[in-house]
């Protein structure tokens, strides 16, 4: 027998297996990819790329008037706070502090930096027991107050600008824009196939997020009591997501996200600023009522509402609340 006719035989034998593993992979597999990409898996991002007194660092670049300033020696509060809002308060460090006060090894801050990044749910531990002064988050969650009521501390949330909280799909989704009813209909389980707001007959994966994180704190606050239990399991079809707007837009920016419209209308700069779009909340500088009277937690709150601070809120893509 030829070698060719021997080949062909291979090829047509082999030929149903390879229809049948397309078959899979196209109605099965395919739907367990999580279609958000990697750089959304981590839910992350890199600290370096947003360092202070780095010249190639991509933080709003502001150094603070002469009265703002701290010098060495001084008393200095160490800052904290959420992944989302890591670069504007890098920023504010990088306006007031003096080179030499932010240790990073490489991978993390170091214990004596005044500079650090805890995420929402460690830096509210933090603020509560001492370890930070100043944290920059989202509204705490109830478990949060709890917690610092417990370990009778007071805080004070201090409104410094405003973010969109949003709700994103794959690139590939033809849906472009969802009720905030359609939503909650989503996450409650009453919703479970995209063909039902719009899309293809494709299931909805339902992604939630951590408990004590800001964004799910958000998700929390914006299903007004309704209980979170999304009928299907884990990228099981066509994924919904949420986070904050410029977390996802600015930091961990991806060709295969896209951000939904809600009640048809966009989460842009724009529609934020006039509240048109209908999710927009405050982020705070949060510190502790007993530390109100410490001089240097009060220079740093004057500098962020100051006129210079507040560019650098706009210049870090979030919006002001002047």
């Amino acid at each position: 027998m030829k070698r060719s006719t021997c080949v062909l035989i291979c090829l047509l034998c082999a030929l149903p297996f390879i229809l049948f593993d397309a078959f899979v992979y196209l109605h099965f597999t395919r739907r367990l990819i999580n279609p958000f990409g990697k750089e959304m898996q981590e839910k992350s991002i890199v600290l370096q790329d947003f360092l202070p007194f780095d010249e190639g660092s991509k933080i709003a670049k502001v150094r603070a008037a002469e009265e703002y300033r701290f010098a060495p020696g001084d008393v200095m509060p160490v800052l904290d706070g959420a992944t989302a809002l890591y670069p504007v308060y890098s920023a504010f460090f990088n306006a007031m502090y003096p080179e030499g006060t932010c240790s990073f090894d490489g991978s993390d801050f170091g214990e004596t930096s005044l500079l650090q990044k805890r995420n929402t749910g460690g830096a509210f531990k933090a603020i509560v027991n001492g370890t930070a002064d100043i944290i920059f988050c989202a509204s705490p969650s109830q478990k949060q107050l709890e917690y610092a009521e417990q370990n009778g501390v007071e805080l004070v949330l201090v409104p410094i600008g405003f973010e969109a909280f949003v709700f994103l799909v794959n690139d590939s989704n033809p849906v472009q824009s969802l009720t905030v009813e359609q939503v909650r209909d989503i996450y409650s389980g009453k919703i479970k196939n995209w063909s039902e707001v719009g899309g293809d007959n494709s299931p909805i994966s339902a992604i939630t997020r951590p408990e004590g994180s800001g964004s799910q704190t958000a998700m929390l606050s914006f299903m007004k009591g309704l209980e979170i239990k999304p009928a299907n399991s884990i990228y099981a079809g066509r994924t919904l997501g949420y986070s904050f707007r410029y977390y996802v837009d600015g930091i961990v920016a991806s060709k295969n996200i896209r951000l939904l419209a809600l009640n048809g209308v966009y989460p842009s700069k724009e529609n934020i600023r006039n509240h048109t779009y209908p999710v927009v909340s405050n982020f705070y500088a949060i510190y502790r009522k007993s530390d109100s009277e410490r001089v240097d937690i009060q220079k740093v709150i004057s500098y962020i509402l100051s006129e210079q601070g507040q560019r650098i809120v706009e210049e870090s893509s979030y919006i002001s609340v002047n």
